[in-house]
């Protein structure tokens, strides 16, 4: 599962999601790509699980980019645990996504397949998403 290396920090606030996103926002690297519609945390198991159901239906064929990264540490306390104490443990990692964030990119297949595929990686997350063509941009 993806999750970095090190960090400097070993826990962190929670933050703001408002806004659309204009960096990372466009295509990039392939010719059809899913995009968010809507904020919200995707889990580094979310990522792995859209990427897996790409690469499964295209059957290995063409390419594949992931545009996000889970970079965040999201912690967690105990069941059953008193107030205070402080904050939790480390329990997931996830990426902070924005309106308008790029999450995936395909190139070298069809369009049927690769907007079927791309529906299928969305049902895996947990966020609104729509598929985009690089034809749609121009």
């Amino acid at each position: 599962m993806l999750q970095p290396k090190r960090t400097k920090f070993r826990k962190e606030h929670r933050g703001r999601m408002n806004g659309i996103r204009t960096k990372g926002s466009t295509l990039v690297y392939g010719d059809f790509g899913l995009k968010a519609t809507g904020p919200g945390w995707v889990t580094a198991r979310e990522i792995e699980a859209a990427r897996r159901a790409i690469t499964g239906y295209v059957k290995r064929g063409g390419q594949v980019w992931v545009r996000l990264f889970p970079d965040k540490p999201v912690s967690a306390r105990p069941a059953e645990t008193r107030m205070g104490g402080g904050k939790g443990a480390v329990d997931r990692w996830v990426a902070v996504v924005i309106r308008g964030r790029m999450l995936y990119e395909m190139a070298d297949v069809p369009e049927e397949l690769a907007r079927e595929a791309l529906r299928r990686a969305a049902h895996k997350l947990n966020i609104p998403t729509k598929i985009v063509a690089r034809s749609d941009e121009f």
